[in-house]
């Protein structure tokens, strides 16, 4: 993103306030339906437990979303994008290896519990139907609703998307009118505002330290707001948190409110945030909040399909197809992630049934996030060069606040949380492996000098004895280096098979930490006969060669650079394009290695893990009627010592 779209992306405005209410708050501002039933739970109301209770809320919110997030992770933006893989993007540079494992590991419990918010925003506004009717099952209205909203994810969200940030500005509105019309004549209430409550319920009250598990799930949406930093920019959600931050405290004191007013009793199981709603708007707040929690899921959704978007193209996951449902910057739709994403939610509301016992399970995984957020959030502040006083008070600040989050919440393992953790280890997994094994393969991949081979190359080009392979022949490399190129290029082209064209294009993607560059530049390394393209592409860049190669073709033939007709004499006269034919070479393990356990392990999965994602060619959205496929056995670790004797 240039810097003047930047600029324009972070100015404050009305339609940017509006969508950032409807995009980036969606998760967030569906807590209140969560929070205060899992913190009561069961047991009878009690007024000391409701006062701690709002307390930390409060002070959640502000710590942890306010000054965390709002505050200090949004300064943190990658040419106006957000996210954990943007932040380890920035701090990558400070060549700090290990920083490696909290991208992988932060992206894998957002990933993994990506799966429960579906499940548990739209089963808790569903269940809002048992104050109306007690009996009803709302299982299967629950699984239709989760049907519709997967199966529509693959025509995109542009249209319903223009009503998302309205939608929003009423539910806000609503929080604040069902929460606050239990304020007047309880205003005291607002006493929960000193820390001191807060530390009462963590420090006195019997087991009210494990109460964090609950009061966390008012600030689990925090992790996908900085991910949504792209759609509005950081100004725009600033402004629009204090209008969601008012409305989610005066919604959350006025039930906390009704609880004390209604002390000593027990709410078994019921919400108490349908209980503060007046009768005769409790079907339209089932509604609004329905529609708010479907909202807050397609945020969820669409979030995925980005983090995994950025994980392709930071070499964290294997290739994967992925569609443009709409012209919208920055929407699109990655099929197996999307029924993956489905079948998860199906799973967990099958599984857990209730929304109340899925709180049990939901947060585990988010809090592990936000833990690797605030380190790689410590080396950013390290490389913008803040007061190292500074670093270490924010540092120890939050590993402090959210280390108590992460004991509270382990109590919730057994109880459903493990489910989230084991996804997220199973991502995690297939993170590592993929970025390790791929990093193994390009260490053994050999590289040679090119200018060696250009003399021989410009021959074969002339050698009329060799059959003519193609007019225009391509190769996509892997060398960083304009002097360099795989041996196995020159491998296909001389010893393999020698193939005469006459054009060679080589063509390289090297990866930006810019989000959105779209940079290309042309080396002539034969004059009219061989050229290098480097397409300088940013991580959230899809690599459609295809239509690239052809940009460039075009931009080369208007500037008379070279000419792309048929070389044929028959079709040459009647200035037919040439005809073009790449050749994809892939990477097979040697038999003949002889790998150590580790390499063996990590290499084996990486090849399992290549067979069975997106093939290359796909990937890089070429016909695969131009192409041709050869094999090359990749020489890790030659074995030695071979014995063998000769008899006569």
């Amino acid at each position: 993103m240039t810097s003047e779209a930047l600029k324009k992306l972070n100015k404050i405005t009305f339609p940017g306030v509006i969508i950032a209410l409807g995009i980036v708050f969606g998760d967030l501002g569906t807590s209140p339906l969560s929070v205060l039933r899992a913190v009561t739970g069961h047991a009878p109301i009690d007024t000391n437990m409701s006062l701690g209770a709002v307390s930390c809320i409060f002070w959640t919110l502000t710590f942890q979303t306010s000054i965390k997030y709002i505050y200090l992770t949004l300064k943190a933006d990658n040419k106006g994008e957000g996210g954990i893989f943007s932040l380890y993007a920035l701090v990558k540079r400070t060549k700090v290896k290990w920083l490696i494992l909290p991208a992988i590991i932060g992206g894998s419990m957002l990933l993994a519990d990506g799966i429960i918010t579906p499940a548990i925003t739209i089963s808790s506004s569903v269940e809002g139907l048992k104050a109306i009717y007690p009996n009803i099952e709302t299982v299967p209205i629950v699984l239709i609703i989760l049907c519709a909203l997967f199966f529509f994810q693959q025509f995109g969200t542009v249209v319903v998307g223009e009503s998302f940030g309205p939608i929003m500005v009423i539910w806000f509105t609503m929080l604040a009118v069902i929460g606050g019309i239990h304020l007047p004549g309880n205003m005291w209430v607002f006493k929960a505002i000193n820390p001191y409550y807060a530390y009462n319920l963590l420090v006195h009250y019997p087991g009210g330290f494990w109460l964090l598990g609950a009061i966390f799930l008012c600030t689990t949406g925090a992790e996908a707001l900085y991910s949504d930093i792209g759609h509005c920019g950081r100004n725009n959600i600033r402004v629009s948190w204090l209008f969601v931050k008012i409305t989610l405290l005066i919604n959350y004191f006025g039930q906390t409110a009704w609880l004390i007013n209604h002390s000593g009793e027990t709410l078994n199981g019921t919400n108490p945030f349908f209980r503060v709603v007046p009768d005769w708007f409790l079907i339209p707040s089932i509604i609004i909040a329905t529609i708010a929690s479907i909202i807050a899921s397609q945020a969820i959704i669409s979030g995925a399909y980005t983090l995994i978007s950025e994980a392709v193209h930071l070499n964290f996951w294997p290739k994967m197809r992925i569609a443009y449902p709409t012209n919208q910057r920055g929407q699109l739709y990655i099929p197996t992630v999307n029924w993956i994403l489905f079948l998860g939610c199906c799973g967990v509301v099958l599984y857990l049934q209730d929304s109340s016992k899925m709180e049990a399970a939901y947060g585990l995984a988010i809090i592990f996030t936000m833990l690797m957020t605030t380190l790689l959030l410590s080396y950013y502040m390290v490389l913008k060069r803040y007061n190292i006083i500074f670093i270490i008070l924010i540092l120890s600040t939050f590993v402090f606040i959210e280390a108590s989050f992460l004991i509270a919440n382990l109590k919730k393992f057994t109880n459903g949380g493990w489910i989230t953790l084991f996804i997220a280890t199973l991502l995690s997994t297939i993170m590592y492996f993929w970025y390790h094994g791929r990093k193994i393969r390009n260490k053994y991949l050999h590289f040679i000098y090119v200018d060696k081979y250009l003399k021989l190359l410009s021959e074969i080009s002339k050698d009329k004895s060799i059959p003519k392979f193609a007019t225009h022949l391509v190769y996509v490399i892997k060398a960083d280096r304009i002097n360099e190129i795989e041996a196995k290029v020159f491998y296909s082209i001389i010893e393999k098979h020698p193939k005469r064209a006459d054009l060679y294009w080589f063509l390289h993607v090297d990866v930006h930490d810019e989000p959105h560059m779209r940079d290309y530049k042309v080396t002539e390394l034969i004059h009219k006969t061989a050229y290098r393209i480097d397409f300088k592409l940013g991580f959230r860049v899809i690599p459609r060669l295809n239509i690239m190669f052809r940009k460039v073709l075009n931009d080369m033939v208007e500037n008379k650079e070279i000419n792309i007709k048929s070389r044929y004499d028959s079709l040459n006269k009647t200035e037919v394009t040439g005809d073009f034919r790449f050749v994809f070479i892939e990477e097979t393990l040697s038999h003949d290695n002889d790998l150590g356990i580790y390499e063996k392990i990590v290499l084996d999965a990486y090849f399992y893990l290549r067979h069975i994602s997106l093939p290359d060619v796909k990937a890089y959205g070429l016909d695969s009627s131009l192409i041709t496929f050869e094999q090359y056995p990749l020489m890790i670790s030659p074995a030695r010592n071979v014995n063998l004797k000769r008899i006569h």
